[in-house]
């Protein structure tokens, strides 16, 4: 196979994109300004998206009529709620109603411009939309297109509607804390299934843009949010050898001086660490059975930590042996002193900042949270050389939406 030179531009747009560089002449963005279609909703797309427009792709986000779940949570600061705005800064926006005459027709002149399109409409909405991928990669081969769903484009499921509880309960992460817990079955409090499937998303994108630079040639990914939970799961392999036994890697949590301690490991565990470093001795009677054994030696663990006449000491005791230990801290402790967040331009709001830390690039917020339809004139004169004449009169026919 003859290999072509790395290039980021797709059909009709010959010619490398440059790394953008940030407002203030900070180290260039990693990424090249890859056009990014983001025509997701909620979280799992999103997240995937602002992570690739951080690192310096230009991703405009395709907003419809209906309000998207994330801009209902939150404070609302610059007419977007909280959430919305962590998983959509920096985003160009352009409204379109897909259900108006015109707009599938639209989005296939956009979608010919892309490097990468993200959806994650239910299996076979965008084939019934004319926006499948064999549609939309016959007029532009090198367009990667990622296409997210709960449980796969397969099987008895495919037209289930999936949310992030949703597959944290049919993915096994419910069930297994409700048995290591001994309680009825309740929700995580965080989309976790969201976020494991956005950051599998970004990852297969960048491999997939990898592929084209030496093959020329677009592709197709699916992904589930099923599978990328599965993926994450780190005690996945217990299931698949067939264990019984209840398995946890979580830390355990002590009463100390001053407060709650997480010492970083199951109190079997925490045993072992702290009685192989001589730091406690072993309270249960030879011939004891195994529960005993577990109640007491529990016991002694708690004993010794309150056995330190203050905090720091006990902490102390646990650097120098190597133990891993944290504080439990308020989610708002963690970005009181602005280190994990951000300022967006315009200066309405914080969102959290993504944690990439390169020695030869910068990953930011270019810009603030778009309204809907905001870049409409801006975007499609870049993209389709539509004169403001044309934009107005695709908003006069309901195809543009503004807010």
């Amino acid at each position: 196979m003859t290999q072509r030179a790395p290039d980021s531009s797709p059909a009709g747009n010959p010619g490398p994109r440059s790394h953008l560089v940030p407002d203030g002449g900070a180290a260039p963005n990693p990424l090249p300004a890859w056009r990014v279609l983001d025509m997701s909703q909620a979280i799992s797309g999103p997240y995937a998206a602002r992570i690739l427009s951080d690192l310096g792709a230009d991703v405009v986000r395709v907003e419809g009529p209906r309000t998207d779940i994330t801009d209902l949570f939150g404070v609302v600061a610059g007419g977007r709620a909280g959430l919305y705005a962590q998983m959509n800064a920096g985003k160009r926006n352009v409204g379109i109603d897909l259900a108006a005459a015109g707009a599938a027709a639209l989005v296939r002149r956009l979608a010919a411009q892309a490097d990468v399109l993200i959806q994650n409409f239910r299996p076979g909405v965008m084939d019934r939309l004319g926006l499948g991928y064999d549609r939309l990669s016959a007029a532009n081969p090198r367009l990667v297109m990622v296409s997210v769903s709960g449980f796969g484009a397969t099987g008895p499921d495919i037209g289930r509607r999936a949310l992030a509880p949703v597959i944290h309960a049919e993915s096994g992460l419910l069930a297994r804390q409700a048995e290591l817990d001994d309680r009825a079955p309740a929700d995580l409090p965080v989309a976790l299934a969201d976020t494991m499937t956005g950051l599998h998303v970004a990852i297969a994108v960048l491999a997939a843009l990898h592929q084209r630079a030496v093959t020329g040639q677009g592709q197709h990914i699916g992904l589930s949010m099923l599978g990328a939970v599965a993926a994450s799961d780190d005690h996945a392999h217990a299931a698949i050898d067939g264990s019984t036994e209840p398995y946890s890697s979580r830390g355990t949590i002590w009463q100390a001086p001053g407060g709650p301690i997480l010492i970083a490991a199951p109190p079997k565990h925490a045993w072992a660490m702290l009685s192989r470093r001589g730091l406690i001795s072993d309270p249960a009677p030879p011939g004891s059975d195994f529960a005993a054994k577990v109640t007491l030696r529990q016991r002694a663990i708690q004993d010794w930590m309150h056995s330190f006449a203050d905090r720091r000491s006990l902490i102390t005791e646990l650097d120098n042996a190597g133990v891993a230990w944290a504080d439990l801290r308020d989610t708002a402790d963690v970005f009181a002193d602005g280190a994990h967040s951000v300022p967006l331009p315009g200066g309405d709001r914080r969102v959290v900042a993504m944690p990439y830390d390169f020695s030869a690039a910068s990953a930011t917020v270019r810009r603030g949270v778009a309204r809907r339809g905001e870049h409409n004139a801006q975007t499609l004169a870049e993209w389709l050389g539509l004169t403001g004449e044309q934009v107005a009169t695709l908003t006069a026919s309901g195809v543009l939406l503004t807010s």
